[in-house]
This record gives structure tokens, C-alpha cells and sequence, in this order.
């Protein structure tokens, strides 16, 4: 029996502490690439540890919350999910992200893989949403996107990172998998479309399969302490369509097949239920 899983944005199980590419990087900051997605939008990426606004006050102090199920039963080659992303009022000091993830944790490393939606507007310079890919590997290093060395781009259709053009309530809906260390992402209806991948050179504790699987949403809040929404900003309470939905989520086992996620046991994971939620519906 398949799950449907309903919350108010999708997981992030592990560190969200870093932020990606801008749209114009400061003045000061010189960037390491430059992009142009479309005749009206271009971004720069910068190191992820000099950003200009990471100097703002209101950063030191941030918190993080998440909600969304993950599953601990691996070892995992991968995970795929069909889920919304929204036109969401994020504050400049804010951030709402939905993604999936695989990831290993041993001692106090980590290594994970993780891909979705994200609103951003300290480092975008927008309110938009945006698609976004985060990796980290062996010796603590990783970072967003295509700004460093390690993501390979493959596909000449859609970049690693772009703004997606929403009207308020209308989501966009599109698919993302996570294929041992291979992104593919295909918009809703159409053929898959595989972005780039990782090298398995990157990487200590995944090159033979993840621990952890999830899908979810997580938020950072401002130095005052308000969140911003997830999902839609509706808790998952009515009917089907009435809050942000991930659906058909799979997981590629130790044999490299495709399963619902829920033939594995998961863990539902809220930090802040007076502000987010999560419901699953079978």
C-alpha cells in the first residue's frame, strides 16, 4: 500500500547551515562563477563560508526547524518523491526549504546528498523559489550547487540551480530523485531528466549506500526568532490539496530496487508542532 505523505513543507534531516549561490553577489565578494539562467536573471556563486550576509547580526544567532519522516533501514542507493514547491512570504532573513536526502553519519562525520525547493531571500536577493542541490563529503567539505569543484552538470536543459516563476497558491510540481549519487529531475508529466552527479571520490561513508533516507521541509528562522512558513503555510488538517503534499515516494534498497518508502520503518520528525506539521495518509 503506497503512502501519501501531507505537510506543511517537505524534510531536511541534517545541517542546514550553510546557503547557496546569489543572484549578484556583493560588491565586495568575488565571485567564483557566474551563470546566466535566462536574459533577466544571472547569479554568482561565492564561497559558501564568505557570503556578505552571513555577517548580518541577525544570523548568529538562528535556529532551525524541521518537519517530514526519514527512514533509518538501510543501507539505501537512493530516494525519488513527487512533491510541491510554493510562492511563500519568506522574510530577507529567513529560509524555507523542502528536499529529499540520503545521508551517513558515523562519529561526527557526515556525509549527504540533498536536492528540492528553497526560498532564500538574504542570499538570492528574491523571494522566488529556486531549485538547489547540497552535498557534503569526506573531510567536512561540500557545498551548494555548482559554486566549488564537485558537482558535475550534465544535462543542457536544466541547471542545478534556477528560479521558478509561481503565481501565489499555484505550486509547481515536479519529481527529484536521488540515485546513488545521481540527480535526476523531471517537471510534472514529463520525461526524467538527469542534472549531473557526484563522484564516489567525494565521498567516505555513502559510496556504498546511505543509512538514511527522508523527504521534508525545514525552515531557518530569523536572529528574533520568527520562522517563516513551510509548504503552502497551511497545516496538513484538510483535504488532500489543502496543504503541501509529497506523494510516490520510493527508495532504491541494498538491491538497487525500487520500493515505497514505507516498506521501511520511518520516523515522523517535528521540531515544532505549534507551528508545523506532518500527516500521513494511506
Amino acid at each position: 500500500m503506497s503512502t501519501t505523505i501531507k505537510i506543511t513543507l517537505v524534510l531536511n534531516l541534517l545541517h542546514l547551515l550553510f546557503v547557496a549561490a546569489l543572484v549578484r553577489s556583493d560588491q565586495n565578494t568575488l565571485p567564483l562563477r557566474s551563470f546566466k539562467i535566462s536574459e533577466n536573471a544571472k547569479y554568482d556563486c561565492v564561497d559558501i563560508f564568505k557570503q556578505p550576509g552571513l555577517n548580518h547580526p541577525l544570523l548568529q544567532n538562528h535556529t532551525i526547524q524541521i518537519a517530514g519522516v526519514r527512514s533509518r533501514a538501510g543501507p539505501f542507493h537512493g530516494v525519488e518523491a513527487w512533491y510541491d514547491g510554493y510562492a511563500l512570504n519568506v522574510g530577507r532573513y529567513q529560509i524555507s526549504y523542502s528536499q529529499i536526502f540520503i545521508g551517513s553519519r558515523l562519529n561526527n562525520q557526515n556525509n549527504f546528498i540533498q536536492a528540492g525547493y528553497i526560498i532564500n531571500p538574504g542570499f538570492f536577493r528574491t523571494g522566488q523559489l529556486w531549485t538547489y542541490a547540497f552535498w557534503k563529503g569526506k573531510d567536512g567539505k561540500g557545498c551548494y550547487n555548482t559554486a566549488f569543484d564537485g558537482f558535475i552538470q550534465v544535462s543542457r536543459k536544466f541547471p542545478i540551480v534556477q528560479p521558478i516563476d509561481l503565481k501565489p497558491g499555484v505550486p509547481d510540481w515536479s519529481r527529484w530523485s536521488i540515485h546513488q549519487k545521481l540527480v535526476a529531475y523531471s517537471i510534472s508529466n514529463g520525461p526524467n531528466e538527469d542534472i549531473g552527479y557526484w563522484s564516489k571520490e567525494l565521498f567516505n561513508l555513502i559510496d556504498n549506500g546511505a543509512t538514511t533516507v527522508g523527504v521534508g521541509g525545514a525552515v531557518q528562522a530569523s536572529g528574533s526568532g520568527e520562522s517563516p512558513p513551510m509548504g503552502n503555510g497551511n497545516f496538513p488538517v484538510g483535504g488532500r490539496l489543502d496543504s503541501a503534499l509529497v506523494t510516490n515516494i520510493e527508495v532504491l534498497d541494498s538491491n538497487y530496487n525500487n520500493r515505497k518508502m514505507n516498506s521501511f520503518p520511518t520516523e515522523i520528525m517535528v521540531y515544532s508542532p505549534k507551528c508545523y506539521g506532518v500527516r500521513l495518509v494511506r
